[in-house]
């Protein structure tokens, strides 16, 4: 599934197309490929080399819903730092299942921040860090006509052309204050902790939208309280 295209926009062909449209894999995004050297080193982030991709999908969508009287948090461990994301079963109790099963089985370690767009969101979640990779299935909530996505929300890339709700893994952190898209992204959750390290994170890109950078998602773990 080709996923994010976000403001991230849809698949999109053009980077402006995809800050209309806030989602799944974009199509701008270059693959990610290892590298000799390590890049230079920015304040507050430990230096790494670029990770190999990791294989697109093979993974299989979770056949329950969580606990509903547990609380569910993701901790997402960077070279640049440790936040945590608060998931809101409520709004998107698929997204929110998929994604604890996902962390469990490790699937998200040892990928990218494939897109950063400063002052507005950062990207990742998806294996093979070219914009267009998941899990090989996806899940669908519905999203409230109200929703807003500002500073701190975590939503879930889709492609312009799947219907509202859609994901894969690809998730995006709003870093802006106000990202001021369409109400089609599957809301997933908050970061409650380690802001400071999605703004660190959120400042690694360049005009063209990829990192300036190489963060790399060392562990994410769930937390149930």
């Amino acid at each position: 599934m080709t996923a994010l295209a976000l403001a991230l926009a849809g698949c999109g062909d053009e980077a402006k197309d995809e800050r209309d449209s806030a989602g799944g894999d974009s199509a701008t995004t270059a693959p990610a490929t290892t590298t000799t050297e390590a890049e230079p080193q920015a304040a507050g982030c430990k230096r790494v080399k670029k990770p190999a991709p990791k294989p697109d999908g093979g993974q299989e969508k979770p056949p329950n819903a969580l606990d509903s009287s547990k609380t569910y948090r993701l901790v997402v461990k960077t070279n640049c730092g440790e936040f945590t994301i608060q998931l809101d079963q409520k709004q998107a109790p698929k997204t929110s299942a998929s994604l604890v099963s996902l962390a469990e089985k490790k699937f998200f370690d040892g990928t990218t921040f494939h897109r950063i767009v400063p002052d507005f969101v950062i990207q990742g979640g998806d294996p093979t860090a070219t914009g267009s990779g998941g899990p090989g299935y996806s899940t669908r909530d519905k999203v409230p006509a109200d929703a807003t996505y500002t500073k701190g929300v975590v939503a879930m890339a889709k492609t312009q052309s799947e219907p509202p709700g859609t994901a894969g893994s690809q998730f995006y952190v709003v870093t802006g204050a106000d990202a001021g898209l369409p109400p089609e992204y599957a809301i997933v959750g908050k970061v409650v902790d380690g802001e400071d390290v999605v703004d660190r994170i959120g400042q690694l890109g360049d005009q063209s939208e990829q990192p300036t950078q190489t963060v790399v998602m060392t562990t994410v773990t769930v937390e149930e309280g």
